[in-house]
């Protein structure tokens, strides 16, 4: 049980600098071990999920070196990676596991991956469809993990996404690199492009982007790079919303990435009335800058299917705005949420039901009241051992009179291990 903070009345104040992004960490960690050469990755995420990554890699032969949150990858080449002498653990970390099936499709060797419980239970057809198409053969426990893979030669692919899905995408462009022709692929909404922008560093014009259609040229070989991985903007939401529902609060977070395809918590909290500026804008390369937020009055909002990729994983904490705004707000077009960790629209609606928030649960989605006062029924919330719904609830506990603990928090070393720290720090210069 974690005690969090109640009635924070003096608000969080001060600067502070967000732990890397978790989908370039991934990334990297992938890319730099397939590339020749040696790959440095400063400011990684050193979070369950991305040391899954890891321990994966190092599983079939790549040396990497790691000091604190800086990564050196001795590259293997394109098909340097050698057959796993064991399964391959990937924990929790469902981009760990659905990126890797694509890349370990084209492979030379078998290998099989695991997961704990909750990875167990998340759907991997959605990847193995398109693969097996391409000629890969894999194995599922029905729809889910361990899932058994054949690695052997790919043929390209023509393929239009039934789900805007950046992991179903990513899994595909890392089996098109090594098939026989280039491949295409249609997104029905752009997702993030992590894996685009990044493959285009280490080969050049391996993919070409015109509007929602990416093509994916055969790649020969990855030239080992420098990557510095900006602060992740998914972890950044849960201050940048701290900030704007707490009363007092004056706060700046440096060197956040601002990928156009991953800033919709700046697009809600633009829409309903946030205090926030962005500073010193970068623009090169994967885009960052300083974010500084104030406590703000909120309006309403009202989102579709067309907004949730952008900002699918910070869903739990739009949801939160809602429940501060002065009106009613409602969320539709988002029942991929319910296939996260937990499924987070069944979990958020009855933590924020403790709190006395008023929410209505829809297939999709959900409706939230923010002009009726909070009465908390029960101060006993729970992560159900998801980091993004723990981390959402210990920000909600911010504007709690009473002393209110969570369980299971520490699923939220998922993806942010020094959350609370930070936090502390927040308050501590207030």
């Amino acid at each position: 049980m974690k005690k969090l903070i109640n009635s924070l009345n003096s608000g969080l104040n001060g600067e502070l600098l967000i732990p890397g992004d978790k989908s370039i960490s991934h990334r990297s960690i992938m890319l730099g071990s397939i590339a020749n050469g040696e790959t440095t990755i400063k400011n990684f995420l050193m979070s369950d999920d991305c040391i899954s990554t890891i321990n994966a890699f190092k599983d079939m032969g790549v040396e990497i070196e790691q000091n604190e949150n800086n990564i050196i990858v001795h590259g293997v080449g394109f098909h340097g990676l050698k057959k796993p002498n064991k399964d391959l653990d990937m924990g929790n970390s469902g981009t760990s596991t659905r990126l890797m099936m694509g890349l370990l499709a084209g492979q030379n060797f078998d290998s099989n991956l695991i997961g704990d419980n909750s990875l167990s239970k998340r759907p991997m057809k959605r990847i193995s469809t398109p693969l097996e198409q391409m000629g890969a053969q894999i194995k599922l426990n029905e729809n889910t993990l361990p899932a058994i893979i054949h690695g052997k030669s790919l043929n390209e692919i023509d393929y239009t996404l039934p789900i805007a899905s950046a992991q179903v995408k990513s899994a595909i462009i890392l089996a098109a690199i090594q098939a026989k022709n280039k491949s295409t692929i249609k997104e029905p909404i752009k997702t993030r492009n992590h894996t685009e922008l990044m493959l285009n560093t280490f080969s050049p014009n391996t993919i070409i982007t015109e509007e929602n259609t990416i093509t994916i040229n055969p790649v020969t070989q990855l030239i080992g790079q420098n990557i510095n991985v900006p602060g992740d903007i998914s972890s950044a939401a849960f201050f940048l919303v701290a900030g704007a529902i707490t009363k007092n609060s004056n706060i700046t977070l440096k060197n956040i990435g601002i990928n156009q395809t991953r800033t919709g918590i700046l697009k809600v909290l633009n829409l309903m009335g946030a205090n926030y500026t962005l500073l010193n804008q970068n623009l090169d390369g994967e885009p960052t800058a300083d974010i500084n937020i104030k406590s703000s009055s909120l309006k309403p909002i009202n989102l579709t299917e067309q907004d949730i990729p952008m900002m699918i994983d910070e869903l739990p904490l739009v949801g939160l705005l809602a429940a501060c705004a002065n009106g009613v707000s409602k969320i539709t077009g988002a029942k991929e949420l319910r296939f996260k960790e937990t499924d987070r629209i069944k979990t958020l609606v009855q933590e924020f039901k403790k709190l006395g928030i008023s929410i209505t649960e829809l297939e999709d989605g959900f409706i939230i009241d923010g002009s009726k006062n909070w009465n908390p029924t029960d101060l006993l919330l729970d992560s159900h051992g998801d980091h993004r719904i723990g981390m959402t609830m210990a920000i909600a506990a911010l504007l709690i009179k009473d002393s209110t603990t969570l369980k299971d928090s520490e699923s939220i070393n998922i993806s942010y291990p020094t959350f609370f720290n930070d936090l502390n720090k927040l308050i501590k210069t207030s």
